[in-house]
């Protein structure tokens, strides 16, 4: 029995030692006889109260000396991460628990890192200042800073963390960064590829091959979660080209013998290419007819296959179903691959989901916008069946708004399985705009502005704006105010301060426009929208040229504007910004004479439409019509139809339309038409350089004009240009240039071939 207990002894003690360092004087007293704690002693605390001490062991007065026990309340103390030491001995009945805290981080620094600044370094680090110091969570933390800078493409990059000791058990803990060079890709390769080429191949990936010009971008730095990505380009790619076996079977990142750089290679196996097969759509909702939403399928038989058109297929068929008023609604296809004759066929199933309804929605990450400028953009509420159209359509809208860099919209499970509950997380960016521009043109100048905009005022999603241009033919400057929920409504409300003034060669005077005007927005449906506007102008036109025509030399004095006008306009475009497809229609009709001195009736038709033959080559065309009528007078040359610059290229701005015989004055017309046929194309270049080519046809004419036409020449017959030019996102802003041949004109028109605009914002 007794060889048994002193066994017991030396295996407890034998724990304390492997388990917890400095722990000898545990075992020594293991080997004594058993004993009654008497005391718990906590003895070496700072900051630390000893109570808190004695509140992680598991023994407590009145307990036996166990040396399990004494194991496990040892290990308990250091598991809490407050102490660099702590030892355990026994002075008769009493029990001494002598602790060493872990200092207090006085302040953290970085030194070395001149590429990522420190707030982006901060934010890696678990350890902040004010909190209990390890050296644990120092390495951790230098080893997330070292995974940082690998994702930034620095592999050479080393952080050491240094502990500087300062007085009351306080430290300064330092990072000492060498970040190295970046590495860079100097090959991209391809294995397996047999119809596209590996320059083909490597316009479609996202990491490029280092060259000179790559200082604009850091495609060409190697970055892992960069190779992930290009793994689901490539797979897009082909499946958008009808390889629908498809598969990336590996991707290899070799570094270079010099440790300087990688090569890449990517292991692919295209198979074989499909075509579409048997097209259909079946439905097992009650009272549906499939037939009627047959328009909204995409792909056709004896197409390539492309998954990119049965993806937008399932999307227009929920939209479709849904507006019908099927609330709950589950589209999937149903592929049949046909591996001999490769041919895909398709059918799309269309059945009732799971009745499930909106339990509440939870918007998250908006520290500033409030939440209601979230909420009023949804098509749901809470209650409502749900519908991942009307969910599609909502997170469209809050990302339109512009507030937010990401805008994540899920739906997560309820606190019943007919419930579920919608997840919105944002992520704020700035609303705020200073800008400053300056460029040149050839039709109106030297070109300067300076801009303040605000569009998220106070978080209400207000927009507030303060723009000044200056440019050799006038300037401008106006002050907007819109406010997008009019008393709580879907209601767009604004008004406008401005002052324009009009010094171009075109005409034989110059001309002021100062003035104000209401305006009032709202949708009449999720494609249709509807402007109103009041507009006051009080007109001043003045230094008319000495031999300018008798008909300029009457617009001559100053004279006031009262009208009202509506814009109605239909939006079916993929994009506002950078369209690609679709068409966008708009009708705007102003009516003046609501009091001023100003009397007519303006009407303007217009329409443009974008196609994309592929994701570079996209075909757009434009046509526009306009009348304006004097109600009781003349229409004055204001307030006519010019034409030319950039509507009519080839034709200098106001080179087009009736025109005196003597003076050679620009008359403006009451009638125009105008339109172009315009195709953008790669140049073959690195998609960074930002540089489209395009050519062009425009056409149009305008015409006619009041009172006494003897001595004007004028004429409705089209004119007609044709042209080339380019356009460059450069870093130092955009810029344009075109070549423009008159090929259809009159002998009194004035034209010109080139053309360019050049600005910039900083």
């Amino acid at each position: 029995m007794f060889r048994k207990t002193l066994f017991s002894l030396l295996i407890g003690g034998l724990f304390l030692v492997l388990e917890a360092g400095n722990s000898q004087n545990v075992f020594a007293q293991a080997l004594m006889s058993g004993g009654t704690i008497d005391n718990i002693v906590v003895e070496g605390t700072q900051r630390i109260e000893p109570e808190s001490v004695r509140s992680y062991m598991e023994v407590n007065p009145g307990d036996t000396f166990d040396p399990v026990l004494l194991n496990r309340s040892l290990k308990s103390i250091f598991a809490t991460g407050l102490f660099a030491d702590v030892s355990l001995k026994r002075q008769g009945g009493d029990l001494i628990v002598v602790v060493v805290e872990n200092p207090i981080i006085n302040r953290i620094a970085f030194e070395g890192n001149q590429r990522l600044d420190d707030e982006i370094l901060a934010a890696e680090t678990s350890l902040r200042e004010r909190v209990v110091f390890t050296r644990t969570k120092a390495q951790a933390d230098a080893q997330k800073l070292l995974e940082l800078y690998r994702r930034s493409g620095r592999f050479a990059a080393t952080v050491e963390p240094k502990v500087i000791q300062l007085p009351q058990n306080r430290v300064d803990l330092v990072f000492e960064v060498v970040e190295g060079d970046r590495s860079y890709v100097t090959t991209v390769n391809f294995i397996g590829n047999r119809e596209f080429s590996d320059g083909k191949l490597q316009g479609v990936v996202s990491t490029s091959e280092t060259v000179f010009w790559n200082f604009l971008t850091d495609s060409d730095t190697y970055d892992p979660d960069r190779l992930t990505f290009d793994r689901e380009l490539l797979r897009r790619f082909y499946l958008k080209e009808g390889y629908a076996d498809f598969e990336v079977q590996s991707v290899i990142a070799e570094l270079t013998s010099s440790r300087e750089s990688f090569v890449v290679t990517f292991t692919i196996n295209e198979g074989e290419r499909y075509k579409f097969g048997v097209v259909d759509v079946e439905s097992a909702l009650k009272d549906f007819d499939p037939t009627t939403v047959e328009d909204q399928i995409l792909p056709e038989e004896n197409e390539w296959y492309n998954a990119d058109l049965i993806d937008k297929t399932v999307d227009n068929l929920t939209d479709a179903v849904g507006d019908l008023g099927y609330a709950f609604v589950d589209v999937r296809p149903v592929p049949e691959k046909d591996t001999e004759s490769k041919v895909i066929d398709l059918v799309f199933s269309i059945s009732e989901g799971s009745k499930v309804y909106v339990e509440r929605i939870d918007i998250e990450g908006n520290s500033r916008t409030l939440d209601k400028v979230i909420r009023r953009e949804f098509r749901l509420v809470e209650g409502d069946a749900f519908n991942s159209s009307k969910l599609r359509r909502s997170r469209s809208r809050i990302q339109r708004l512009g507030f937010f860099q990401s805008v994540n919209v899920n739906n997560e499970p309820g606190s019943t399985p007919d419930r579920t509950v919608i997840k919105v997380d944002v992520e704020e960016q700035s609303t705020g705009e200073l800008t400053f521009g300056a460029g040149f043109s050839s039709s109106s100048g030297p070109l300067g502005s300076i801009g303040i905009r605000e569009r998220n005022l106070l978080g209400k999603g207000q927009d507030l704006r303060f723009n000044v241009a200056l440019a050799g033919s006038g300037s401008e400057a106006d002050i907007s105010f819109t406010e997008p929920y009019f008393l709580d409504k879907e209601i767009a409300a604004g008004f406008d301060i401005f002052r324009i003034t009009r010094e171009e060669d075109s005409l034989a005077f110059d001309e002021k426009k100062t003035g104000a005007a209401l305006r009032i927005g709202y949708d009449l449906s999720e494609e249709l929208r509807q402007v109103l506007r009041y507009r006051f102008e009080h007109i001043e036109i003045e230094n008319i040229d000495s031999d300018a025509a008798a008909l300029v030399k009457e617009q001559e004095g100053t004279s006031i504007k009262s009208a009202i006008s509506s814009t109605l306009t239909y939006d079916k475009l993929d994009s506002r910004i950078s369209p690609t497809d679709g068409y966008l229609l708009t009708l705007e009709n102003e009516l003046a004479g609501l009091g001023g001195d100003v009397q007519h009736l303006k009407v303007t038709l217009g329409g443009t439409n974008y196609y994309s033959f592929t994701e570079d080559l996209i075909l757009k065309t434009r046509a526009e019509v306009g009348n304006i009528i004097g109600l009781d007078e003349d229409t004055r040359i204001v307030d006519r139809f010019f034409l030319g610059g950039d509507k009519l290229r080839g034709f200098k701005s106001g080179g087009v339309g009736p025109r005196d015989q003597g003076s050679d004055d620009a008359l403006g017309g009451k009638h125009f038409y105008n339109g172009s046929v315009e195709l953008t194309f790669p140049l073959g270049l690195p998609e960074e350089f930002g540089v489209k080519g395009r050519v062009f046809s425009d056409f149009g004419a305008t015409w006619n004009i009041d009172g006494n036409d003897s001595g004007v020449d004028d004429s409705s017959n089209p004119r007609v240009s044709f042209g080339t030019g380019l356009t460059w996102s450069s870093p130092f802003g955009p810029l344009a240039m075109d070549l423009g041949f008159a090929a259809l004109k009159e002998d009194y028109d004035e034209t010109e071939i080139f053309s360019f605009s050049f600005g910039t914002s900083f």
